[in-house]
């Protein structure tokens, strides 16, 4: 379910701060560029020299453009707050209530509270997490039905996945056996294959795979 909570409204959200503006390549050195231009540094280009250092990948230009502001205003307005990135806010909503520090929990309240979607995304998350922990697979077609009513394209085509196989996903989310011990053979098979590619032919893959402890 990860890749299509990040596939999905989180980057939208990210992507568009509630203003109309999208987000720059310049975003997260501003608080740099501010503490630089009022500690006396106001050449442009060293500017750009010193975060281009850091790992700025735009143009002199869009740091000229942001500059110019600085130089007819008597004081240097705060730069406004860098939004997390998406993967982080993923894992925010991957994560349970409880375990959250206060800090991300208060980010996440923040950006849930600025798109009704995304508020809807983290409680579909939430209840299948719930529905997974609890073995409650007989509550899987509620949830389905709830997805369904919404308008959240990458969460939809997470469960037009579970349809194809609706049966085999209802019992792995309501029998406590699981495929966890077999799927660390196949990982253990493949290192093992890695680590011989090229090297040796199947006979002695075979062996290995037989008398590995």
């Amino acid at each position: 379910m990860r890749r299509f909570v990040r596939a999905g409204t989180v980057e939208e959200l990210l992507a568009n701060d509630g203003t109309g503006r999208r987000p720059s390549l310049l975003d997260e050195f501003k608080p740099y560029l501010h503490q630089r231009w009022n500690a006396g540094c106001t050449t442009a280009t060293l500017l750009f020299e010193e975060i281009k250092a850091q790992g700025f990948r735009g143009q002199y230009q869009v740091l000229r453009d942001y500059l110019r502001p600085f130089r007819v205003s008597a004081q240097v307005p705060e730069p406004a707050p860098t939004a997390p990135k998406v993967r982080r806010v993923v894992g925010w909503i991957m994560t349970k209530p409880e375990n959250m520090a206060d800090d991300d929990q208060r980010q996440l309240d923040q950006i849930l509270g600025r798109s009704p979607e995304l508020t809807a995304l983290a409680g579909h998350v939430r209840s299948f997490a719930a529905m997974m922990c609890t073995l409650r697979g007989d509550r899987l077609e509620e949830w389905m039905a709830a997805v369904d009513a919404d308008t959240l394209p990458a969460l939809r085509s997470f469960v037009i996945g579970l349809r194809r196989d609706q049966d085999a996903v209802t019992a792995g989310l309501t029998l406590h056996w699981n495929s966890g011990p077999v799927e660390g053979h196949v990982n253990r098979i493949k290192m093992l294959k890695r680590q011989m590619y090229g090297r040796a032919n199947l006979d002695l893959l075979r062996k290995r795979i037989l008398l590995a402890d």
